[in-house]
């Protein structure tokens, strides 16, 4: 072997350290290179999946509050003075029928002023007999001139005196035998009592309330509509009301009230409501009238984002960007919500996770799980997994 001099190992010592140099050198350059280059492009904020606004079909509401009320309720009251009331046999949410005994008074001074009133009746009836055959007698001897013009005249009188007296008679009869029968109280129409006052025992005056009757066990429910609202409710259209105890039905509007209040400017619009246990009188109630549809522009709720205090929506435009697009809502048809204004229909708009966007931001638009589920065209083959 040939002995290398001091000189040539220092060269090739130097020459062999250059190479490793330049060999770890290499690696490291690239990497930074390739880094530099993709320092230079963005990396985008959010992988989303786009929807385009669709038409849909929204039911046309008005909403409204009111109070549920009595369809009509009678005031069923004591029509004799001074009697006393011995029975009473109904109470409140009783169900009656027209006719029907609610109470009675006691009637043994009406049985005798019936009487009383039959025999002046008879007394009358008797005189009225002869007093006409008196008249009859006057008028035989009118040709033979035994009585005078003005005797056959006073016979005359008297005979229509005492048929006046009958018929006197008779009509105080009727009076006693129409106190006999308010003697028995009856209901004047089919319903369900809401109140009794009437207490056994009690001598009551004429007029005096004893029970409170819903008629037909009827309710209604008074919306308060504004007057600019009115317009768009008919009688005949349906709503659907909620009361304060959950319970919801559905109704007819009877009438609208043809006076607006002058104080809140609001009328009053009438509905029928169908019988329902939890629902009573007096309640309050609120609903929504339905005036039928129309086609509205909509976009899924989660597309929304609220930003200082303003509805918005994320559009991608051109190069894969968002533009932050501020929109008026409307109403609300299940997860879907209306757009009045700022969104044309062709608009690619962000589904969801809009509220990690800002206005300008890259994203990557993925297609949504329909499109990925979707089966390859024919002769093509599918990529291959990474």
């Amino acid at each position: 072997m040939q002995r290398l001099s001091p000189s040539s190992l220092a060269w090739a010592l130097a020459a062999a350290g250059v190479l490793a140099l330049g060999a770890w050198l290499l690696p490291a350059g690239a990497s930074r290179a390739a880094d530099e280059a993709q320092a230079g492009q963005p990396r985008p904020a959010l992988a989303v999946n786009t929807v385009a606004p669709e038409r849909a079909p929204l039911a046309l509401q008005l909403a409204a509050n009111g109070s549920v009320a009595a369809w009509q309720e009678a005031s069923i009251g004591a029509e004799s003075n001074g009697l006393r009331l011995t029975d009473v046999r109904v109470n409140v949410g009783d169900v009656v029928r027209k006719g029907q005994l609610l109470a009675t008074f006691a009637d043994d001074t009406v049985q005798a002023d019936v009487a009383q009133a039959r025999a002046s009746l008879m007394e009358a009836r008797s005189s009225a007999a002869e007093a006409a055959a008196n008249d009859e007698r006057a008028r035989t001897l009118q040709a033979t001139g035994a009585l005078s013009a003005q005797q056959i005249q006073q016979y005359a009188t008297a005979g229509q005196t005492a048929q006046a007296r009958v018929e006197a008679a008779q009509a105080q009869l009727r009076v006693q035998q129409l106190r006999l029968a308010h003697t028995r109280v009856l209901a004047p129409d089919d319903g369900v009592i809401s109140a009794r006052t009437a207490t056994v025992g009690a001598v009551l005056g004429a007029g005096t309330e004893l029970f409170r009757m819903v008629r037909k066990g009827r309710l209604e429910w008074r919306a308060e509509v504004t007057s600019s609202e009115l317009p768009r409710i008919r009688a005949g259209a349906r709503a659907r009301v909620t009361a304060a105890s959950g319970a919801e039905v559905e109704g007819r509007v009877r009438m609208v009230a043809p006076t607006v209040d002058p104080a809140t400017r609001n009328a009053l619009v009438y509905v029928d409501l169908p019988a329902h246990a939890d629902i009573r009188a007096g309640m309050f109630a609120r609903g929504e009238f339905l005036l039928g549809e129309r086609s509205a522009l909509t976009v899924p709720q989660s597309a929304l984002v609220v930003r200082d205090g303003f509805s918005h929506v994320f559009e991608v435009v051109e190069g894969s960007r968002v533009a932050m697009r501020r929109v008026q809502t409307g109403e609300r048809a299940g997860a879907r919500v209306e757009v009045l204004s700022g969104l044309a229909e062709g608009a690619a708009v962000v589904a969801r996770g809009g509220a990690f966007l800002n206005d300008g931001d890259l994203v990557r638009v993925e297609p949504d799980s329909k499109q990925k589920q979707a089966p390859a065209p024919a002769g093509q083959a599918p990529a291959a997994s990474k």
